[in-house]
C-alpha cells in the first residue's frame, strides 16, 4: 500500500504546476489530536496567499473525489518558507551552496545545531562546510535565515 503522502503528492503535482508553482513537500501528521494534511508549495518569485488559494480549491475537490484518507483531517496549503526543511535528495541538490542549519539528535563537540554552507548530500549524509554528518545523527536540516 502506498503512503498517503506519496498518493497525495501524485495527485497534487499537476494541480500545483498548473498554478505556476512547484510542490516542495507533502506532510500528513497528527498534532494536538487532529490529523493535518499539508501541501508545501514554492515559486521563484515567492508564494502568495492567492497561490495557496489557487492550489487549495481544486485540490480540496480532488481529495474529496479520490478519498485517499479514510478518516477526517484538516487540509492546508502553504509556502515552503524561507527556512524550509530539506528532506529529499532533490531539495539538497537545489540548495547546494546555501547556508543551512543542521539539527542533531546528540551534541557533537558540545553543539546540537551547526550552521554552515551545504556542500553535499549522499545517502542521507550531509556535508556542511568541511563537516560530514551521518544520516542517523541528523534530526533536521533547514535553510538558514538571517536578518
Amino acid at each position: 500500500m502506498a503512503k498517503v503522502t506519496d498518493v497525495v503528492a501524485a495527485l497534487a503535482a499537476p494541480v500545483v504546476e498548473r498554478c505556476g508553482c512547484t510542490l516542495w513537500d507533502v506532510e500528513y501528521v497528527k498534532e494536538a489530536g487532529e490529523w493535518y494534511l499539508r501541501l508545501y508549495i514554492d515559486k521563484a518569485v515567492g508564494v502568495s496567499i492567492h497561490d495557496c488559494e489557487a492550489v487549495s480549491r481544486p485540490m480540496s475537490d480532488l481529495l474529496d473525489q479520490a478519498d485517499p484518507i479514510p478518516t477526517s483531517y484538516l487540509f492546508e496549503v502553504s509556502s515552503a518558507g524561507l527556512d524550509r526543511a530539506l528532506k529529499k535528495p532533490e531539495h539538497f541538490a537545489q540548495c547546494l551552496g546555501q547556508q543551512v542549519d543542521v539539527r542533531l539528535y546528540r551534541p557533537v563537540e558540545g553543539e546540537k545545531v551547526y550552521t554552515g554552507v551545504l556542500r553535499g548530500y549522499q545517502d542521507g549524509a550531509v556535508l556542511v562546510d568541511e563537516r560530514r554528518f551521518e544520516k542517523q545523527d541528523v534530526a533536521q536540516v533547514r535553510l538558514h535565515v538571517s536578518f
